[in-house]
């Protein structure tokens, strides 16, 4: 078996590949906008062939930022289109080219890897681990009435503007770069997925409507893309806005649209507190809570020094890496938000496996959770609690762009 690069003339067999991996067959162009793997970066992308020079399964990357706690902004190989035909699955097809990949992003200087996980129990054996989890809600129009903060404040001033995403990709891009830049976890949205058309909606050609939020100086501030379906049920694709009172009125826009019987949010923060806005706090019903990213951790050190810290403190880490083959053991020093991580030979604080400290990076998933779960080994009383503070960030994080 061979795991080679792709290039550009590798596309139709790429693609091909890929979807009979997953028993799909590839789409035909839509009006007006592309496909959702019109995006790939055939310099990023393995085959694996046979001695015979059939494909039998692919693995592609794309490149994103990612924001990390601190509103630190760094490289990430966004890990997509991982698939094995049928017919040579169970045959070492996989774990070959997740080596061969892994290998070729260091190679290229990139620290960090994220996918989105098809199924939960695959990939944790390759070093990822959830750092991220995402909410679907579904709000009943006939309980969603929602009631004034007790807590003085001053309403945003503001307006609604409804257009087609047709129309306003150039606002939503703009709209959602402000967002990914201040929320852990969130990655970025290349200009060519908005101008191919990649992705799902709204980047995608599918129509949608798009409520539009403006500030009091009629500047765009967020948005909302959605779509009314049969029955009455009005799908939220996203919200999208650094102000808790700006999503709180395109979720109030959404909720009291005309003919809506549900309102279904695709994607909401862990955290979020539209339920505590509502005046019947049963009304939100939470449909799926689930993982969304997954993180990967390629060069310790590098990974650790590259995020903010909110509380100073030390650890020493004690972390394998099986699938590589790899261990090794670190001092993490923070003070004043930013971190130093050095080889040592101390007694370690905390034992853990690569994919628990890619789930605990981001500050979504709480070490002590780990060491409760069995998965980390805690050497001393209180460090669990320490190391909490330590890798928490400043808000929870989320991402919800696919990929």
């Amino acid at each position: 078996m061979e795991i080679r690069p792709t290039t550009d003339q590798d596309l139709e067999v790429f693609v091909g590949t890929m979807h009979a991996a997953f028993g799909r067959f590839p789409e035909t162009p839509t009006e007006g906008g592309g496909l959702w793997w019109s995006a790939l970066e055939m310099d990023r992308n393995l085959l694996a062939v046979t001695a015979d020079g059939r494909p039998a399964g692919t693995a592609g990357a794309y490149t994103f930022e990612l924001t990390l706690p601190g509103g630190h902004i760094a490289p990430a190989a966004g890990v997509s289109f991982v698939g094995v035909l049928p017919t040579h699955r169970r045959q070492g097809v996989l774990s070959a080219m997740m080596r061969h990949q892994l290998a070729d992003l260091r190679a290229r200087g990139e620290f960090l890897a994220v996918l989105l996980a098809s199924e939960a129990p695959i990939y944790g054996r390759f070093g990822y681990g959830p750092a991220t989890y995402t909410k679907r809600l579904t709000v009943q129009r006939h309980q969603a009435a929602l009631v004034p903060p007790r807590a003085p404040a001053t309403p945003p001033a503001g307006s609604i503007e409804l257009l087609r995403s047709a129309d306003c990709a150039e606002i939503l891009e703009q709209i959602y770069d402000r967002y990914r830049r201040t929320l852990p976890g969130a990655l970025s949205r290349p200009s060519r997925w908005w101008a191919l058309r990649a992705g799902q909606p709204p980047i995608a050609a599918t129509p949608r409507y798009v409520a539009v939020h403006h500030d009091a100086d009629g500047v765009p501030d967020g948005y909302a893309s959605y779509a009314l379906g049969e029955a009455g049920v009005l799908t939220v694709d996203e919200i999208i806005a650094t102000d808790d009172a700006v999503v709180t009125a395109l979720a109030r826009f959404a909720i009291g649209h005309d003919l809506v019987t549900k309102a279904v949010f695709k994607h909401f923060p862990p955290e979020h507190p539209l339920r505590w806005q509502l005046a019947d706090f049963r009304a939100v019903e939470v449909v799926s809570d689930t993982d969304w990213l997954w993180v990967r951790l390629l060069d310790v050190p590098r990974a650790l020094t590259a995020r903010g810290w909110v509380t100073d403190g030390e650890l020493v880490l004690d972390v394998d890496d099986p699938f590589l083959g790899e261990h090794g053991r670190y001092l993490l020093t923070v003070r004043d938000g930013k971190a130093d991580c050095v080889p040592t030979d101390r007694t370690p604080d905390l034992s853990l496996d690569v994919r628990d400290l890619g789930s605990v990076y981001l500050g979504g998933t709480a070490p002590s959770t780990l060491v409760r779960a069995g998965h980390v080994q805690a050497h001393r009383p209180g460090v669990a609690a320490l190391a909490d503070d330590l890798f928490r960030a400043e808000r929870t994080p989320h991402c919800l762009h696919w990929f």
